[in-house]
C-alpha cells in the first residue's frame, strides 16, 4: 500500500471511528466530493480506498433510501484502534525504559502477530524473542487496542528505572 494511500486509509478509518458505531457516514458522490474540498485527495483515490476497505471487511457499504452509507465493522474498529495506537514521539525522555514481555500460545498465533505489529508501529526494539523495549509510555490508544483484542491477557508491561549498559539502546533511540 502506498504511503499516501495508507494515510488516506487511516484518515477514513479514524473519521468513521469518531462517528461512532451508531452513526454512518454518507458515501460521497463525485459532485459532493468536489464541493466539500476538505479531503485532500482525488475522488478516485477516495472511491478506491472505500472499496478496498469494504473488500477486506473493515467497513460496510449500506444502501438505504437510494443513498449509500459507510459503516465501520468490528474489524475496522480494531484497525482504527491500531492507527490510534501509533505513539507520537515524546519530547523529553524521563530516563526510564518501558518493557513488554509476552508469552502467547501457538494456537493464538494471530494474536501474537497483532502484538508484534503494534510494537513495530510504535518503534519498540526487540531485545529477545518475546521481550521488547521502548523509552516512552504506551498511549491510551495502544492500551485500548491491547484490551479490545484480548492481547492484554498475554503480556506484562514494566517500567524499568535502571538497566546495566543501556548505552546502545540510548544510541538507537537517539537519547544521548
Amino acid at each position: 500500500m502506498a504511503k499516501k494511500e495508507g494515510t488516506f486509509v487511516n484518515d477514513l478509518l479514524l473519521t468513521l471511528d469518531s462517528a461512532g458505531r451508531a452513526l454512518s457516514v454518507i458515501f460521497e458522490t463525485p459532485h459532493g466530493w468536489r464541493h466539500r474540498a476538505l479531503h485532500g485527495g482525488s475522488y478516485q483515490t477516495y472511491r478506491n480506498t472505500v472499496y478496498n476497505l469494504a473488500k477486506r471487511g473493515a467497513i460496510e457499504i449500506i444502501k438505504k433510501n437510494s443513498q449509500r452509507f459507510l459503516k465501520l465493522t468490528a474489524k475496522g474498529e480494531l484497525e482504527a484502534l491500531l492507527v490510534k495506537a501509533k505513539m507520537p514521539v515524546q519530547e523529553k525522555w524521563d530516563g526510564k525504559w518501558r518493557m513488554i514481555i509476552f508469552d502467547i500460545p501457538e494456537e493464538t498465533k494471530v494474536k501474537r502477530d497483532q502484538l508484534r505489529e503494534l510494537l513495530k508501529k510504535n518503534n519498540f526494539y526487540k531485545l529477545q524473542a518475546s521481550v521488547y523495549i521502548y523509552p516512552y509510555s504506551l498511549n491510551r490508544g495502544a492500551i485500548s487496542y491491547l484490551q479490545k483484542t484480548g492481547l492484554i491477557d498475554y503480556i506484562r508491561m514494566a517500567r524499568v528505572d535502571e538497566m546495566d549498559n543501556d548505552k546502545d539502546l540510548q544510541k538507537k533511540f537517539k537519547l544521548s
